[in-house]
């Protein structure tokens, strides 16, 4: 399953996030990272494409794997969704050139957030969502610089991480066919794990990275099979008037 061929399929959409759990190795608990890549092929079907355990997160790592998937055969890649990980959006840059980084509009959401008095949070929070709700992408930026010119003194820090990733969180506008609920969040993955870290938190500490992996990867198929048995994330008409723009 780790290493299956992939070159039967395109995948116009990849999402990728780590897993962390506790393991031993060498005498000694470490915090394991499992990277996990899941794809949208052009049935509009979900397949989990990679689960690679490493050490840290890091542009070396993600590298690695990217270049691990391609030997495998991915290709057609046209947007990748993940959070903002600095290893990872070189990695992403340097390895799909051709692609689009989409930066998760969640997390992109929580570190404005951050910078909000919590008295504030509640009405800045419904103004700011209505960026990623607009109709397009004029739309998107019209909202933006609105809430800027009203919030630039009141809050500097949260308006200035606003301005620094609103370009990579508007990504997914490039494919208007497309349900923009399914490509601008990492929502996905985030389902995903919260069911492995059900499973593993019964273990506890893992007894060394070949149990992890092991339990991680039997569950991780029987969820892709789930995926394959039920309807397509994105319907296969959806997805053919991707190619045909491509």
């Amino acid at each position: 399953f780790r290493s299956r061929d992939l070159s039967e399929e395109e995948y116009p959409f990849i999402w990728t996030d780590a897993l962390y759990e506790k393991v031993r190795q060498d005498g000694r608990v470490v915090s394991m990272a499992i990277l996990v890549v899941c794809g949208v092929n052009t049935q509009g079907q979900r397949e989990i494409l990679a689960i690679e355990p490493m050490l840290e997160e890091s542009k070396e790592t993600y590298k690695q794997l990217f270049s691990s998937l391609k030997e495998r055969g991915l290709s057609g890649v046209q947007l990748v969704v993940s959070d903002a990980h600095l290893g990872l959006q070189a990695a992403i840059r340097e390895s799909f050139p051709m692609a689009s980084w989409q930066r998760c509009k969640v997390h992109f959401m929580r570190n404005i957030m951050a910078h909000v008095p919590h008295k504030e949070k509640e009405s800045f929070a419904a103004q700011l969502k209505q960026i990623w709700l607009a109709p397009n992408r004029d739309m998107a930026y019209l909202r933006a610089k609105t809430l800027i010119e009203t919030y630039q003194k009141r809050f500097p820090k949260a308006i200035e991480t606003l301005e620094k990733g609103l370009e990579d969180s508007l990504q997914f506008f490039q494919f208007p066919e497309i349900d923009p609920r399914k490509i601008s969040s990492t929502n996905l993955m985030e389902r995903l794990n919260k069911e492995v870290r059900r499973r593993t938190k019964v273990v506890g500490i893992f007894p060394d990275t070949k149990a992890y992996l092991r339990l991680v990867t039997a569950f991780l198929i029987e969820y892709s099979e789930d995926w394959t048995i039920n309807r397509a994330y994105i319907k296969k008409e959806t997805m053919d008037k991707l190619k045909n723009v491509a």
